[in-house]
């Protein structure tokens, strides 16, 4: 029996920076956003502007052409990431613009008087919004200190790699997790962009004061090239080479791989927003290794799920990591108890149905006035 609908079919832009195949969390949430509205018989159509610098970016609303593009909508969804480029197309527009927020560019950690040039662009950008989709509780904390205005929390699926795991060689099962091991080398595993608000230097200068055998390994894209260098260079000044391996981007079903037989995902971030890594490890039953900077508190359950550690606290993590590879039973638990948590996440058909059913609500308001 197909599913009752409850909405009215709608025609919706999504506008995003290059293009929906961008591989980080946020992208993929917006995606399967589409993918999700696209299979309940919507009309959706990508909106994609160029990726420039955030100057750039800003120069972007001296174009006319903008708003045409915007325009001929039931309701305009954004990647607030391309809140730079916005600012004066919103407010020439008749139709609901709804912001999907993943986290706000002013809470990134940075010197204050650059958060608060930040902050004023993003405060004048919302104030062209009428709504905004949060991926988390915290984020929807963080937009409502810069405007009060309609929200909804759509939290993601973590399901990315298990997934991938399913059409590999060697597919992820439930028997599988089980039988996971817990002996040998503590194998920590770093997921993630090169880039500094993940938070890779400050676990590695953790991991040079822990002794013992353990290894990491750090999958992810050189985005900044500098940061990318420098994390090189610490490794080998900690002389750590021989227990730290970079390998770059990998295939989904490689990362599977990895998340099937590692231990612990080390992801100390700066900041997070919600932290959607931390929910792919899960699925695998890999606890985390995350901070209390931003919302991944709403994903790790600290001494249960993984830890909760202050931000940019070598030492923290050096305990933690110690803790792990001493203490078997209790990584065994934790691993328990990851799944656990991965299995009580919502949905993507779930995240889906909270978007539409807000969607809805916003386009029967129309354009609310936008504040002075």
């Amino acid at each position: 029996m197909g599913r009752l609908r409850t909405v009215d079919v709608m025609r919706l832009g999504v506008v995003v920076y290059r293009s929906l195949a961008e591989q980080s969390g946020g992208f993929r949430y917006d995606r399967k956003l589409v993918e999700g509205l696209e299979n309940r018989g919507h009309e959706v159509r990508v909106v994609a502007l160029p990726w420039q610098s955030y100057r750039r970016a800003l120069s972007h609303n001296v174009s006319t052409d903008l708003r045409s593009r915007l325009s001929g909508f039931d309701a305009v969804l954004e990647d607030h990431l391309c809140h730079p480029s916005l600012l004066r197309a919103n407010r020439a527009l008749d139709t609901p613009v709804v912001s999907v927020v993943h986290h706000l560019r002013s809470s990134e950690p940075r010197s204050e008087w650059k958060n608060a040039l930040y902050r004023a662009v993003e405060r004048r950008y919302f104030r062209g919004v009428d709504a905004a989709v949060c991926n988390s509780e915290t984020t929807r904390r963080t937009v409502r200190r810069l405007r009060r205005l309609p929200t909804t929390v759509a939290r993601p699926a973590g399901d990315r790699f298990e997934a991938a795991s399913e059409s590999s060689a060697s597919p992820v099962s439930a028997a599988t997790r089980t039988e996971r091991t817990f002996d040998g080398p503590l194998r920590l595993v770093f997921l993630g962009n090169l880039i500094e608000r993940k938070g890779l230097h400050v676990l590695l200068s953790a991991l040079s004061t822990v002794s013992g055998d353990w290894t990491l390994t750090v999958i992810g894209a050189p985005t900044d090239a500098d940061y990318a260098a420098r994390v090189r260079h610490l490794r080998d000044r900690y002389e750590l080479a021989e227990s730290v391996r970079f390998t770059g981007r990998l295939p989904d079903e490689a990362v599977a791989d990895h998340l099937s037989r590692d231990h612990v995902l080390a992801v100390p971030s700066l900041y997070e927003g919600l932290g959607l890594v931390y929910l792919e490890g899960m699925a695998f039953g890999v606890p985390a290794i995350a901070t209390t900077a931003g919302g991944a508190e709403e994903i790790v359950s600290d001494g249960d799920t993984g830890f909760l550690l202050p931000p940019d606290d070598a030492d923290a993590i050096a305990d933690a990591v110690r803790t792990l590879r001493d203490d078997r039973a209790l990584l065994r638990r934790m691993s328990d108890a990851a799944r656990e948590r991965y299995s009580a996440q919502p949905s993507w058909e779930e995240t889906t149905a909270t978007v539409e059913r807000f969607l809805d609500d916003v386009t029967d308001r129309g354009r609310v006035a936008a504040e002075p």
